[in-house]
């Protein structure tokens, strides 16, 4: 289960936390420009946009979970478990695409929302897997840039484009019944509330915050998405990189899942193995790990982009403390 959100201030922030009970062994992966990107049945890509992100590489090929490519288009794929459903075989006049090349093949050709819409209209999404010993994930997509964020998903009916206001996707149910959701919540807000109940009646605050009595707090991915709209469009901070980040940071932090409060069947937790945070305008990749509060950077322009070769950066995963005696 994961959220994913994006947020603006003078910058275009975007990212994600990853919640799961099991690491894959994921890294922080630049891809440089002329980086071989071999799609299944669209040939090779040997000249394309460079991407940062956090993926999986398997047999020298990234499987990307979230990604932000040099122009500033984002993507992440989050579950969407018994709810996706892809094509079986390859169509005519259409762009046979892999579920997981999708992130690479929108973001390696892409600039903006709109192209990646030309893009999404004429995709046929296919379930093959990468290696038999790993099957298609389930999942759906949120797409954004600094102007617009959509939600791609692939279902019974076929691939569904919708307009994402919240700029916010967490996993099941499908986008439109995640929006409807809100509605329930429309009375919430920052400020004190108001005596409505009843003028008879001497009713009054007794604590701060409650304006937003009522905000879901349980780890269902319908209330963490309720949560994480109304934190981010809520949320305010100053507009310095260090002030953004920060924020961003914070508005995940509603979401994040603590080991221990969701039990799977098999006797392990899910917990939030990863957060990120990407200023899409500069190129910078921000991250924490379960087990590491400090925040790491990576820089896509620090790296050689017109290189052919990855550039990988194991995640820092133990614990940084600073001490002060």
């Amino acid at each position: 289960m994961c959220t994913a959100v994006t947020y603006q201030t003078n910058d275009f922030y975007f990212g994600r936390t990853l919640d799961y009970e099991s690491s894959y062994g994921e890294e922080i992966v630049i891809v440089p420009r002329q980086f071989r990107l071999s799609f299944l049945h669209m040939g090779v890509s040997a000249q394309h946009y460079a991407m940062i992100g956090t993926a999986h590489v398997a047999q020298g090929y990234p499987l990307f979970y979230d990604a932000v490519n040099e122009k500033g288009l984002c993507m992440a794929g989050l579950n969407f478990v018994g709810n996706a459903c892809y094509a079986s075989r390859p169509a005519d006049r259409s762009d046979n695409v892999a579920q997981y090349e999708l992130i690479p093949w929108i973001l390696s050709q892409c600039s903006s929302i709109a192209e990646a819409k030309e893009k999404v209209e004429t995709l046929c999404l296919l379930g093959t897997p990468f290696h038999e010993k790993m099957p298609a994930a389930q999942l759906h997509w949120l797409i954004a840039d600094k102007h617009q964020a959509i939600t791609v998903e692939a279902t019974a009916t076929g691939i569904q484009v919708y307009d994402n206001p919240a700029g916010v996707l967490t996993n099941n149910p499908p986008f439109p019944e995640q929006m409807f959701r809100l509605n329930d919540f429309l009375h919430l807000s920052p400020k004190q509330p108001q005596n409505n109940f009843s003028d008879k009646l001497p009713l009054q605050t007794y604590s701060r915050g409650m304006g937003a009595l009522g905000l879901p707090g349980d780890l269902s991915s319908q209330s963490r998405f309720v949560r994480a709209a109304f934190v981010r469009a809520n949320a305010v901070s100053g507009s310095s990189e260090a002030e953004s980040v920060s924020q961003f940071f914070h508005i995940l932090t509603s979401v994040e899942q603590q080991r221990g409060c969701c039990e799977l069947d098999d006797g392990q937790y899910e917990i939030t193995l990863y957060s990120s945070c990407c200023n899409a305008d500069r190129g910078i990749y921000y991250y924490t790990t379960y087990d590491n509060r400090q925040i790491t950077g990576v820089k896509l322009h620090s790296a050689e982009l017109d290189s052919a070769q990855l550039t990988v950066y194991p995640l820092v995963d133990t614990q940084q403390i600073r001490w002060e005696n």
